[in-house]
Formats: structure tokens, C-alpha cells, sequence
């Protein structure tokens, strides 16, 4: 019988929990270009750029990485990622100062139907945000890593609102071009 993707998914996550980098890795590249379209698809729904969208797939994909102790390995995993995308778009809508509604239900579809393609890993997004020199280090780690929100990091910082979006969204662009080019 041949396993549905939700169930191979599950398979490699469970895997993963129990120290399996390989299936873990497996599971990650699997999900990315399925984020993607799920992201680009509710930023479009709500009205927003979808040039935005990588970077909440990123975003995404550090959160379930950093929650992944959370997901119960008797439960589907397709609505755990689903739940964890849809609040990251929330959160990036917000962000953008956008009001967002945005229901599960079409996410859940797009995990089942969407192409699969390779993508970052969460080993080199954490690799190269560690790299990150001073403020641009602090403010990547404070919202896309910590989820704060934008308030709080340039409370934090002691930083307008408006420089930290900047510095987050100018840092994201060019760690995406230099994973571009260490891997071109």
C-alpha cells in the first residue's frame, strides 16, 4: 500500500524526532515549495504582494523547526503545518499593517496537491543567521527566529518600528541571495 504524502511526512517528522537528520532534511525540502505556494496564495487572498512570500515560508520553516517538540506524533502533520503557516501569514500581514483572516481550509489543500521542489534547509538558515553581524544579526533573530513582533524587537533595541522592518526585510533579501550564490 503506498503511503499518502501527509503519512511519508509524518514518517520522516517522526524520524527526525528520534535524531534522524537525513529524514528530517528530506521532510524540510519537501515541505518548502509546498509553504511557498501555500504563503503566495493567502498573501494573494489577502490583497498583498506576493514577492513577500519566501521570506514567510522561511519564516514558517524556522517555526516549525523550533516547535517541531510540540507536534504529536499520533496526529496528522499536514494540519499542525497548516496551523503553524496560517499564523505566520497572519503574522506577516500584521506586519505589513494589513487585517487578516485567513481560514485553514485552502492550506490544507495546497499540502496535498503541491509540486515538490528542493529548498534551503533549516541547518543553512540557521547558519547563515548566525553569521549576521550586530543589529541585523539581533532584529532576524528577534522576529524570525524569537517571533516577536515588530513592536517589541524595536522596543528592544531601542529602534523605530520602521527601521527594524527595514533591517529585517533588506537582511532576508540578501541571505537569500547569498545562499543563492554559496549554492549557484
Amino acid at each position: 500500500m503506498m503511503k499518502t504524502r501527509d503519512e511519508e511526512w509524518a514518517a520522516w517528522m517522526r524520524a527526525g524526532l528520534a535524531g534522524d537528520s537525513v529524514a528530517y532534511r528530506r521532510l524540510l525540502d519537501a515541505l518548502s515549495p509546498v509553504l511557498r505556494q501555500m504563503v503566495r496564495n493567502g498573501l494573494a487572498r489577502a490583497g498583498a504582494s506576493v514577492g513577500d512570500a519566501d521570506d514567510v515560508m522561511q519564516e514558517t520553516l524556522l517555526a516549525i523547526h523550533l516547535k517541531r517538540h510540540t507536534w504529536r506524533a499520533d496526529e496528522p502533520l499536514g494540519p499542525w503545518i497548516a496551523g503553524i503557516a496560517r499564523y505566520k501569514l497572519i503574522d506577516a500581514l500584521r506586519r505589513r499593517g494589513k487585517r487578516a483572516e485567513v481560514p485553514i481550509e485552502p492550506m490544507i489543500d495546497v499540502l496535498a496537491e503541491a509540486p515538490q521542489e528542493q529548498e534551503v534547509s533549516i541547518e543553512e538558515v540557521t547558519r547563515l543567521v548566525d553569521g549576521l553581524p550586530g543589529r541585523q544579526g539581533e532584529v532576524v533573530r528577534a522576529v524570525a527566529i524569537s517571533q516577536r513582533s515588530i513592536r517589541e524587537a524595536a522596543s528592544g533595541m531601542s529602534l523605530s518600528e520602521g527601521a527594524v522592518r527595514v533591517l529585517l526585510h533588506r537582511r532576508l533579501k540578501k541571505l537569500a541571495a547569498q545562499y543563492r550564490m554559496e549554492n549557484a
